[in-house]
């Protein structure tokens, strides 16, 4: 299989090089960055320490997909959209790994996805789409009896916030109370604010220094706590992640899919 990657020169983008290069049957044959980045025309497996590969960072996405299969994209929104517009009309697979969507940019996505695979992700960890599992079950379970409230913590690099991780665990756990999130979310609280509503999900944000991503679920009732946490040690999870979701969409009719499908746990 031969895979692109987009944001080739980042801390992601050398993760996923060397992910794809310790994968039997998956052969990096492009590799992207920016217009004006500095690293254009470096050599990708160097930066990324797996040793020389022959592979040039470009910033021709369009060349560099006529001689691939699938795309590894964790960059931004806007610059995601710009190329799955590219790999719809070559007929590329995209596996998307980029976070901070609005509802009116998920819809662009799947509108490019009636005619390619697109697996769409804000966290490609294995362990986080457990938590998701897992978030569903407990929120099954425990009903409209416990308050949820969220909160994630990040390196101070991070430009969305909140992840887009935490706002998933909010969606599940807001879908399955038959919540609606967008709604019930409750970003900020300062002041006399009143008293908590029975409804809300809080979501509390921290950055700082190089913490790779830190979330935790409460369901807090009366006299006990229940908490569902994901830790990840480092972006090494996320690439492994992402190769196995190009695995996945080989043979997968045009559409847009997520990690619990990759997964199974759908």
């Amino acid at each position: 299989m031969k895979v692109a990657i987009v944001g080739a020169a980042g801390r992601m983008g050398g993760r996923l090089i060397q992910a794809v290069q310790e994968t039997p049957g998956m052969e990096l044959t492009g590799a992207v960055e920016r217009t004006g980045h500095p690293q254009l025309g470096a050599d990708a497996g160097l930066l990324a320490a797996v040793g020389k590969l022959g592979i040039k960072i470009t910033d021709d996405l369009v060349a560099t997909m006529a001689n691939a299969d699938v795309l590894i994209d964790f960059t931004f929104p806007e610059v995601t959209l710009k190329n799955l517009e590219i790999c719809a009309q070559q007929g590329k697979m995209v596996v998307i790994g980029s976070t901070g969507f609005t509802p009116e940019q998920k819809q662009q996505a799947a509108h490019f996805a009636e005619t390619i695979p697109v697996v769409l992700a804000p966290n490609m960890s294995v362990g986080v789409n457990a938590c998701f599992k897992l978030l569903k079950e407990a929120a099954n379970i425990l009903g409209d009896d416990f308050d949820v409230e969220i909160v994630e913590l990040h390196h101070n690099k991070k430009k969305d916030s909140p992840s887009g991780t935490a706002v998933r665990m909010g969606e599940v756990v807001a879908d399955t109370l038959g919540r609606d999130y967008n709604q019930v979310a409750n970003y900020h609280r300062e002041g006399m604010c009143g008293a908590r509503t029975h409804e809300e999900i809080g979501m509390q944000t921290v950055r700082g220094g190089d913490i790779v991503g830190e979330h935790t679920v409460y369901f807090i009732g009366m006299g006990e706590r229940i908490e569902i946490s994901h830790r990840a040690m480092s972006r090494d999870m996320f690439a492994r992640g992402a190769v196995r979701a190009c695995q996945w969409l080989q043979d997968k009719d045009p559409g847009l899919y997520d990690m619990q499908d990759v997964l199974g746990l759908s």
